[in-house]
């Protein structure tokens, strides 16, 4: 493992370009070809406090980061003091001499040198990619090129900043490891951006959201682009104006996609049942992190699958997924707006942090993402509520001459309402066929991935998959992974084809959601449940080690 992937952690405090200076780092090893994983570790501040970023790099797959780094570059005191045990076997640290004194490692006068330019406390990032260039040994002139690409703004004086960080790290990091190119430049996406393309690519005509750490990036990233995208992008009062905005865009006609996280998913509890009587297609996006109420905003975790697998009150169908990669965020984004639009229900495409916002170097073909084309009504008479053999009635948008009737309380087919006891049932019944359409659709999809053919069996979901396949890269572990894609409903005709094993699950729920999920749906009896609910991702080793430990 030690020689396959090298790891550069840079820490500070929030306002001193860490992040920043991470994606620079992770843009640089993209550009040698190789593959990249990046998390970003940040508090709730927008000053002080303690933030990092972590970059693996590989020559080949990589899925999650490492703690354990060959180089880290502490900005400050507690950076310094927080990372001192994240080092491999003869890794490097690199300290701001200014804030530290009689560290192990080398100092430099990071925060001395910066004070000679404006600005200073923005200037200190760039010193950590100066020590990144010369450890790696790469020329001055490759420094000033990715300074230029980069940091566009005062280009001069971050260039004579980093060419006397540089200088004065030379003696003792030049060329201290040198990576080698891999095949070829692959794009760096986070999540989020895969989910706002793939959301596009199917057909996305309006995105709306409020602010909600992990999903604010995907507002933000649709909101810079809607222009290119031909979308309407919009950031209303509150997370109860998002849904129900949304739904009477889709009532409209445009295909409309929200994004929140626990707190303002739950906001939208009323807005998501009125989008189960009307029959509304409305796909949210659900950043889950740690909870309940505020919980800890910038860490990820899985505590939200129940909590959208029983969004709403009464019955209705929904459709719940959850991508396991970045790349699989983007396919799974487009075809999770086709399924709301084909069977006019409402969705979750439900993530976390920790795939929401890392980033990794991602390989796909963007024609490939499904379009979605709902059942439209032809001619003659307009029955909005139509009850057909799959439940699925067709859809009218204005302007037309035929009356367009969606209404939230119960109704007949033309969308009238009614008490009376029949039509009543009548409408649960059309609904109910629509979940068994569902069903049988998704037997024509892929639903469930499957990675590894021999070994113990490990069932997981979500951003946890990217942590379970490198821990079996690094732990040199022989397994075969279950991925259920869709969570509701539970493919189960897949997974019932693994019954009489006694599988390890992993996931990061203190109740054990996921596993309790597939006692009930598939009868499967875990041999052990492996949880980590601190708000952190699973780190490849020490999740190898836990693998280890209960086969």
């Amino acid at each position: 493992m030690k020689k396959r992937v090298f790891t550069f952690l840079v820490g500070g405090k929030a306002g001193e370009g860490v992040k920043k200076a991470g994606s620079v780092a992770a843009h640089l090893f993209a550009s040698m070809g190789r593959q990249v994983f990046q998390m970003d570790d940040y508090q709730s501040l927008i000053r002080g406090g303690h933030n990092f970023s972590v970059i693996s790099t590989s020559t080949g797959e990589i899925t999650s980061h490492y703690m354990k780094a060959n180089l880290v570059v502490a900005l400050d005191a507690r950076s310094y003091r927080l990372h001192q045990d994240h080092l491999v076997e003869n890794g490097i640290m690199v300290f701001n001499s200014d804030e530290v004194e009689g560290g192990e490692g080398l100092g430099l006068p990071l925060k001395k040198e910066a004070e000679k330019y404006p600005r200073p406390e923005l200037r200190v990032g760039v010193g950590a990619i100066a020590a990144l260039v010369e450890t790696l040994g790469f020329e001055k002139s490759r420094m000033h090129e990715v300074i230029k690409e980069e940091y566009p703004r005062d280009i001069e004086n971050n260039i004579a900043y980093a060419d006397k960080i540089y200088g004065l790290a030379k003696p003792k990091l030049g060329g201290k490891f040198s990576l080698r190119a891999g095949d070829g430049k692959l794009p760096i996406l986070s999540g989020n951006e895969a989910i706002g393309l793939g959301a596009v690519a199917g057909g996305l005509d309006v995105y709306l959201g409020y602010p909600m750490t992990p999903s604010s990036p995907l507002l933000h990233f649709l909101a810079a682009r809607a222009e290119d995208f031909g979308l309407t992008v919009v950031h209303p009062e509150s997370e109860i104006a998002v849904a129900n905005m949304a739904i009477g865009a889709a009532a409209a006609g445009a295909r409309a996609m929200v994004g929140t996280s626990g707190g303002g998913f739950a906001l939208m509890d009323e807005a998501f049942s009125l989008a189960g009587m009307t029959e509304i297609p409305l796909l949210c996006v659900l950043g889950s992190r740690p909870g309940p109420a505020t919980g800890v905003p910038t860490y990820t975790e899985q505590g939200d699958l129940f909590f959208a697998l029983n969004k709403g009150h009464g019955e209705f169908p929904r459709i719940v997924a959850s991508p396991g990669s970045v790349k699989e965020a983007y396919y799974l984004a487009a075809e999770m707006l086709s399924l709301v639009w084909r069977f006019q229900t409402p969705g979750v495409l439900l993530t976390e942090k920790h795939l929401a916002e890392s980033k990794m170097t991602v390989d796909f073909n963007v024609d490939e993402a499904h379009w979605s084309e709902p059942k439209i009504h032809a001619k003659g008479e307009y029955r909005r509520y139509l009850d057909t053999e799959d439940g699925i009635s067709p859809l009218l948008f204005p302007p037309s001459k035929e009356i367009i009737k969606w209404n939230s309380y119960e109704h007949d087919e033309a969308g009238i309402t009614t008490e009376r006891a029949e039509i009543i049932a009548q409408m649960h019944d059309k609904r109910q066929r629509k979940s068994e359409a569902i069903r049988g659709h998704l037997k024509d999809l892929k639903t469930v991935n499957e990675y590894g053919e021999n070994g113990v069996l490990i069932l997981t979901y979500g951003s946890t998959t990217m942590s379970v396949l490198e821990a079996l890269r690094a732990g040199g572990i022989e397994a075969r992974v279950v991925q259920p894609i869709f969570l509701d409903p539970l493919p189960t005709w897949e997974l019932e084809r693994h019954i009489g094993r006694a599988p390890v699950v992993v996931e990061q729920s203190r109740a054990g959601q996921f596993a309790n999920l597939l006692r009930e749906k598939v009868g499967f009896e875990p041999r052990a449940v492996i949880k980590r609910y601190d708000g952190r991702p699973f780190d490849p080793v020490e999740l190898a080690a836990q693998i280890k430990g209960v086969i």
